[in-house]
């Protein structure tokens, strides 16, 4: 069974930064994929930033390239997030999510099924 939970999240003016940690226990976190989703009130969840588990190969969604940077320590079995420029659409719940079959079906970060989930952090950016 693996474990995730989320810390970091807060409130923040626009323009201003935050990182976002994932500890992951149980299981071999080197061997996953891990994403960082948010859902925002009304809106669907989304695909925010994915990263192998190697950390070698990353993916953003347009909305946040340039400004969000993912990293992992898989000697801490730890994944982050760090936001920078924050503008208020980023206000969501962030989400981290393990990808356990990746490494064995190829990495698909958009289409692939993440089989566990943080239980989510809040994130506020005012303007």
């Amino acid at each position: 069974q693996v474990q995730l939970v989320e810390s970091g999240g807060g409130s923040v003016q626009a323009g201003g930064s935050l990182r976002l940690s994932c500890a992951a226990s149980g299981g071999t976190f080197s061997s996953y994929a891990m994403g960082w989703f948010r859902q925002a009130p009304g809106k669907e969840r989304e695909l925010v930033t994915a990263i192998s588990w190697s950390g070698r190969r990353t993916y953003y969604a347009d909305s946040v390239k340039g400004r969000f940077t993912i990293s992992r320590d898989n000697a801490k079995n730890t994944v982050y997030l760090q936001m920078n420029s924050l503008k208020p659409e980023d206000t969501a719940v962030y989400y981290c999510a393990a990808d356990l079959d990746a490494i064995t079906t190829g990495w698909a970060p958009v289409r692939g099924e993440y089989d566990y989930w943080g239980q989510g952090t809040q994130v506020t950016v005012s303007s």
